[in-house]
């Protein structure tokens, strides 16, 4: 079969899932243009093929998809009105699959996208396809059929991070690194401001020898502080020694509709500590299991937090941090492949 993936922004992650769906079937990705504060250095595979929107004007893009021919498909929401248009030919004749982490909240607007999603969306798609259960039920709330929802869209890149795991698992073991670690950009939806004053708070009023770890980038200024370190934005190639150097990862995030970056760090062996509105809790956060979860936005419920953390011996960490790296193979590069093949087939078979 023959898949085109109308895209947003590229990850590595989603590459690294494209490339296993390329032992099966023929990829092709339209995407925006690279995020200038994420940004990432891509190896694409000769398996795949790559178009960068911007190159194109829409009468373009409709004969490159017209000579794509795809089978299948995958649409990043619906915020790019040239790919809801391109789509359209298409509905009814093959699968339309449209990739949405939002959860539902209940407000003005979504009631509003309700209304709508009958004359725009389910005209289009066939099916939804999306992180977890929290973004299922908002695709049931527009409309579409249960059995047409699948799970399971993020996938982080599990080989990279479990070779991580493995190849520190013996000197964690030895010695636990007293170091938090948060990636992500430095914005306020992110909670960057909040893990900071949680931390300071936590120093000043019981001093302890951890430290904290940031990397990213973003409209915030970094907090100067002899505790806190700041690497920028890092290449996932050069990870490495910072990952074997720190020992719980922390994502404050005030709205994270997913983040893959908690498979990442649960896959590599690392204690989670994270906020409630992050997406990615319901499956790889399990409370005192290898975690905790706070409220977002509340500078006291992350220092209590963090104080926890500091007061475990290494041993249970570490125990934690084994307990994170079992939760992280439950969503994995084959499955992801294997849920596209299903569509198809599904489609087809009726």
């Amino acid at each position: 079969m023959t898949v085109l993936f109308l895209y947003t922004e590229l990850a590595d992650y989603f590459l690294k899932c494209c490339e296993e769906l390329s032992k099966s079937a023929s990829v092709h990705i339209i995407r925006w243009p690279v995020n200038k504060e994420a940004p990432f250095e891509f190896q694409f595979s000769d398996k795949i093929k790559i178009y960068d929107k911007q190159k194109y004007s829409f009468e373009q893009l409709q004969s490159l998809v017209t000579e794509i021919n795809p089978g299948l498909i995958v649409c990043s929401g619906w915020v790019d009105k040239d790919y809801l248009k391109l789509i359209k030919p298409y509905a009814n004749k093959i699968p339309t699959v449209m990739s949405c982490d939002t959860h539902w909240r209940g407000d003005f607007k979504q009631q509003m996208a309700r209304v709508l999603s009958r004359i725009f969306l389910l005209k289009r798609f066939s099916h939804g396809w999306v992180p977890g259960e929290i973004q299922k039920r908002y695709l049931e709330k527009l409309g579409f059929a249960s059995k047409k929802i699948y799970t399971g869209f993020y996938c982080c890149d599990l080989d990279r991070f479990n070779a991580v795991y493995e190849s520190n698992k013996e000197s964690k073991n030895s010695k636990f690194p007293k170091v938090f670690l948060y990636v992500g950009r430095y914005y306020e939806f992110k909670g960057i401001r909040d893990l900071w004053d949680a931390f300071i708070e936590l120093q000043n009023e019981a001093a302890n020898d951890w430290e904290l770890w940031c990397l990213g980038n973003g409209s915030i200024e970094p907090i100067h502080h002899p505790k806190i370190k700041h690497f920028g934005f890092v290449q996932p190639n050069n990870l490495a020694e910072i990952i074997q150097k720190s020992g719980v990862f922390v994502l404050p995030s005030r709205f994270e509709p997913w983040g893959v970056v908690v498979q990442e760090y649960a896959a590599a062996g690392f204690p989670l500590l994270v906020s409630e509105a992050v997406g990615a809790k319901e499956a790889f956060v399990q409370d005192t299991n290898n975690g905790y979860v706070f409220n977002a936005g509340n500078v006291k419920a992350i220092k209590e937090q963090l104080k926890k953390f500091v007061k475990i011996d290494s041993k249970e960490l570490n125990l934690m941090g084994t307990n994170s790296h079992a939760l992280a193979q439950k969503i994995n590069k084959q499955q992801w492949a294997n849920t596209l093949i299903q569509i198809y087939h599904d489609h087809n078979a009726n």
